[in-house]
């Protein structure tokens, strides 16, 4: 049953809706590349499975996004926080985990009004693990020659059971970090060292992107290099290719970053059987709407519109919506009814 669901749940995240003019028709060959090299079984699937094995009440789970840089997006964008609030909300009650949001202080405001739309309020790290009051929030440092050891001292201190990436940017093969058209954003931070430390460390670590340069794609970066529109040294910018080398242990690849964690949520809800471990519609618009609020802007013309990634913001509650039924009717009892 966990693969029939989560076959429709991947095979709907994964419908592309995108302008022309962007990275366009990709989704469907990078979802099946990530798929067969995960061994054949659907994504989602895999992932709420593995973080059902590997996290207990009151573990931390580290919960990393963060794309769009000053000066175009001072505070990121509306793909990435969305995402990270409803993960928090599904660990939070569905597995009775501590979420962890990790990302640098300019991306933040819009991570915090995300997690307190979806009813999970950020909170002092000693409260949060002693008595599980919501969830905490450790932001990295700006200064990359730092990230390192405090990326150690992090994992020793927190000692996480799984770190999941959403939209958080990655290093290609020149350990540059890029947007997905091979523009290089000159203060981001490669957060890359914080993966490598959880891998020492043998922490799960998951990673959920919609382009092939974030953190997670590495899994697939030989196939990426030579399928993405800017793969190896296409970029127009001369930094090398835009997408990331940085791999995780399973990789989920979806249209949106966002919808690949609501439809992560839903595979959660059906495992753990309870429906209410997958957020509503209507939370579903709140919650971009405080993320837009606070600075997470869209990221096509960097306004506070109503919309993620291009689309209207009803699009992604109607994704919410869709999947909840699939949720409800997966877990409800036989019953073809008398005319059937």
């Amino acid at each position: 049953m966990p693969d029939i669901i989560g076959d429709a749940v991947d095979r709907l995240i994964t419908v592309e809706l995108r302008n022309r003019a962007m990275n366009h028709g990709i989704i469907p060959g990078i979802y099946q590349a990530a798929r067969a090299e995960g061994g054949g079984r659907p994504l989602t699937a895999r992932a709420a499975e593995a973080l059902v094995a590997a996290v207990r009440p009151g573990d931390p789970v580290l919960l990393v996004c963060g794309a769009g840089y000053p000066p175009e997006m001072p505070n990121g964008e509306s793909d990435g926080p969305p995402g990270v609030a409803v993960l928090a909300r599904a660990l939070f009650w569905g597995l009775k985990a501590v979420p962890v949001f990790v990302q640098e202080a300019h991306h933040a405001p819009p991570v915090v009004a995300s997690s307190q739309a979806a009813g999970i309020m950020v909170r002092d790290w000693d409260l949060v693990r002693e008595r599980r009051f919501g969830a905490a929030r450790f932001d990295a440092p700006t200064d990359q020659a730092a990230v390192r050891d405090w990326a150690r001292e992090l994992i020793a201190r927190l000692r996480p059971k799984a770190i999941i990436a959403v939209e958080r940017l990655g290093p290609n093969e020149r350990g540059v970090v890029q947007y997905s058209t091979g523009y290089r954003p000159e203060t981001a931070v490669d957060l890359a060292p914080l993966f490598a430390a959880c891998a020492e460390a043998g922490v799960l670590s998951i990673g959920i992107g919609d382009n092939g340069n974030e953190i997670g794609f590495g899994r697939i970066f030989d196939f990426l290099a030579d399928f993405h529109p800017y793969g190896r040294n296409r970029s127009p910018h001369a930094h090398g290719g835009a997408c990331t080398t940085v791999a995780t242990d399973i990789l989920l690849p979806t249209s949106v970053s966002n919808w690949g964690c609501i439809g992560l949520a839903a595979v959660l809800a059906f495992l753990l059987r309870d429906p209410e471990v997958l957020h509503t519609p209507e939370m579903e618009g709140r919650i971009i709407r405080a993320c837009l609020d606070a600075g997470g802007w869209e990221a096509r013309y960097c306004t506070t519109r109503f919309l993620v990634d291009g689309m209207v913001g009803e699009t992604s509650m109607s994704m919410v919506q869709i999947l909840a039924e699939m949720v409800r009717l997966n877990l409800a009892a036989p019953d073809r009814g008398p005319a059937h």
